[in-house]
């Protein structure tokens, strides 16, 4: 499975505008709807602060993959955020979360979505990359760095 089959260079937000947590599932949300018009960024975020209410989805080391089912969905999709001010999510670790990775799975799907949550928290474990993306000058660097790393797995 390559994470680069569900995420495009356009569903990158090289510097998030959000300072809150809900902020932050509504501007990686918003990218969504302009390739799925039967998408409404409100359910999106909806159904990722139902999910954050079983656990935070910040998983410490500044990282944090918001995750959820939509009904209506066709496919797996992903977006990615960086904020490098960093943005309270609750971490399990207590500190601002500055990578994001945003999974949304249609309703149905099980395998696929938990493989791609599962590469992605592999490739995160690496500082590394973790700083490579950190210190990126741009969505088009960002999209590389991602693709190459995903490649490797």
């Amino acid at each position: 499975m390559q994470i680069t089959d569900m995420f495009k260079k356009e569903y990158i937000i090289e510097a998030l505008k959000a300072k809150s947590k809900r902020a932050v599932l509504a501007e990686l949300s918003e990218i969504f709807t302009r390739d799925h018009a039967g998408i409404h960024p409100e359910a999106m975020i909806e159904v990722l602060l139902e999910r954050e209410k079983l656990g935070s989805t910040g998983i410490g080391d500044g990282i944090a993959i918001p995750h959820g089912k939509l009904k209506g969905l066709d496919s797996l999709v992903i977006s990615f955020g960086r904020s490098r001010e960093g943005i309270d999510f609750d971490s399990i670790d207590g500190r601002p979360a500055h990578i994001f990775f945003l999974l949304m799975a249609p309703e149905s799907s099980t395998g696929q979505h938990l493989k791609a949550l599962a590469k992605i928290s592999r490739m995160l474990k690496d500082p590394e990359f973790r700083n490579d993306l950190l210190s990126a000058n741009n969505a088009e660097e960002l999209y590389r760095k991602i693709a190459d790393k995903d490649e490797s797995y």
